[in-house]
């Protein structure tokens, strides 16, 4: 995550401004920057296997 990703984030904040709600923000946007960086390195998987993966939870 980048300072100007940072800064951003803060000044989208409204006023006052909540530190939990400030770090639940940041958070966020690092999980969906990660989750792109892997979709371009190829390291996804398919729907099916998805669906195989959340059937042997409910076993």
């Amino acid at each position: 995550m980048t300072k100007e990703t940072i800064l951003a984030a803060v000044q989208a904040m409204p006023e006052p401004m909540e530190f939990n709600a400030l770090m639940e923000r940041l958070i966020f946007i690092e999980k969906v920057e990660e989750g792109l960086r892997q979709s371009e390195a190829g390291e996804t998987i398919s729907q099916e296997e998805v669906a195989r993966r959340v059937r042997s939870w409910r076993k």
